[in-house]
């Protein structure tokens, strides 16, 4: 498969702390032949309720993977929050600043159909009490981070302040943004790394741009487009089945003229893999390049260690349930075989 074992050798000789901020939800899953068309009824498969929710995921494939992982979020106070709790624990994600609140857990119903394609729809519950005046609360965890990761299932308040806090205290900030929406200004300003799919990139930067990066390689465009407008110059696309690519432009500390600075692309090839689910691999894809990322691999080394990890999670079914420790997956790149 891969030589994958420089990467886990760092994680385990310099391990660094991950904070995520965000969303908890209990996954309520069934499997079908196709997914349905609007306005169709189809059977499906039994019920399974697993653990997920994107931050959550992304919290457990750190601490799995042996970095040290805290969650900040909330929870209802009913059996799906106690699963979730239950499940961080056991993935050894530090949940002191896991809150309970009086609205139910949030809820994601998921179809699977027989290609290992899905489709969610999230009830955000408890997720909806994270905002601003919560997140400023728990500050302190997101300070001890050497990374934070932020998705957008929890309110623009709440990751936008969190963004604040981690920038103010020079913690790396990666922000995925995902479920896509229009997001403020100030927010792009505090990141240091953003994740994207080609959708994702699309709507920051133009679909004419993202098109060309995605069929022709060339990803200069983006790249610049990125900078120029929104000050990011370091990008992660992923590609699905195709792998990712990392999108590098100029230099931060001294940006200079955007539209000039060099671009560098690198591309990330994925592991081939029997796709049993791909529900929650993106998660596990961001939480590895945190882990890699605290533990101070390079972003590019960060995301070959993200696409063996994910490579892994594809194989299993559901989110947190899928994801294997450092060990299971450094077998799994040696051998092919999940452990």
């Amino acid at each position: 498969m891969t030589d994958a074992g420089p990467l886990f050798d760092a994680l385990a000789s310099a391990p660094g702390a991950v904070a995520v901020m965000g969303s908890a939800n209990a996954d309520l899953t069934v499997r079908v032949a196709e997914l349905p068309k609007p306005g169709e009824t189809i059977a499906g498969g039994p019920l399974q309720v697993l653990p997920g929710g994107k931050s959550a995921n992304q919290a457990a494939t750190v601490a799995r993977l042996g970095v040290r992982a805290t969650f900040v979020g909330a929870v209802g106070a009913d059996p799906n929050g106690g699963m979730l709790r239950d499940s961080l624990v056991a993935a050894g994600v530090d949940v002191s600043h896991l809150s309970e609140s009086e609205a139910a857990t949030g809820t994601a119903m998921i179809l699977v159909d027989d290609d290992a394609e899905n489709c969610i729809v999230i009830s955000p519950g408890a997720n909806g009490t994270v905002d601003g005046g919560f997140v400023a609360k728990h500050a302190d965890a997101i300070r001890g981070a050497d990374v934070l990761g932020l998705c957008l299932e929890v309110c623009d308040d709440a990751v936008v302040e969190a963004a604040r806090i981690a920038s103010e205290a020079g913690v790396t900030v990666v922000f995925n943004l995902s479920p896509v929406r229009d997001v403020r200004a100030e927010l792009l300003d505090l990141v240091d790394v953003l994740i994207v799919n080609e959708h994702e990139l699309a709507a920051l930067v133009g679909s004419a741009a993202a098109a060309e990066g995605a069929e022709t390689g060339d990803w200069s465009d983006a790249a610049t487009a990125l900078a120029a407008k929104h000050g990011i110059r370091t990008a992660v696309v992923t590609l699905g089945g195709a792998g990712s690519v990392v999108v590098e432009t100029g230099d931060r500390e001294d940006p200079g003229d955007a539209a000039t600075a060099a671009v560098t692309a690198t591309r990330i090839d994925p592991l081939r893999v029997d796709v049993v689910d791909t529900t929650g691999c993106g998660d596990s894809y961001m939480g590895s390049l945190m882990a890699g990322l605290a533990s101070g691999l390079p972003v590019c080394d960060a995301a070959r260690l993200a696409a063996v990890v994910s490579a892994y999670a594809a194989g299993g079914e559901g989110a947190q349930a899928s994801y294997g420790t450092a060990d299971q997956v450094r077998a799994f790149a040696e051998t092919g075989r999940r452990g």
